[in-house]
């Protein structure tokens, strides 16, 4: 609240991140397999597993992959 008020009081913007979604847009740059989701099963294919493009949350390495992208990012805007 005390933020809000400060924000309202002097006319400023403000943005919301929500964090857990940051990670689903992280790039992996291992190889990572899960097994099929309950519910999208193939009938046939129960032994097949599924190859991860981009980070999910809950992913060991879905806060350095988070991390190597917005390294990179301010990086490359001048920051150090």
């Amino acid at each position: 609240r005390v933020v809000l008020s400060y924000v309202a009081y002097f006319d400023l913007e403000l943005w919301q991140m929500d964090v857990k979604t940051t990670f689903l847009n992280g790039d992996l740059k291992e190889e990572v397999y899960i097994e099929q989701p309950q519910g999208f099963i193939k009938a046939g294919n129960e032994e097949k597993v599924c190859k991860l493009k981009k980070a999910l949350y809950g992913l060991k390495q879905a806060p350095r992959a988070w991390y190597q992208k917005i390294h990179s990012y301010f990086l490359s805007q001048g920051f150090s």
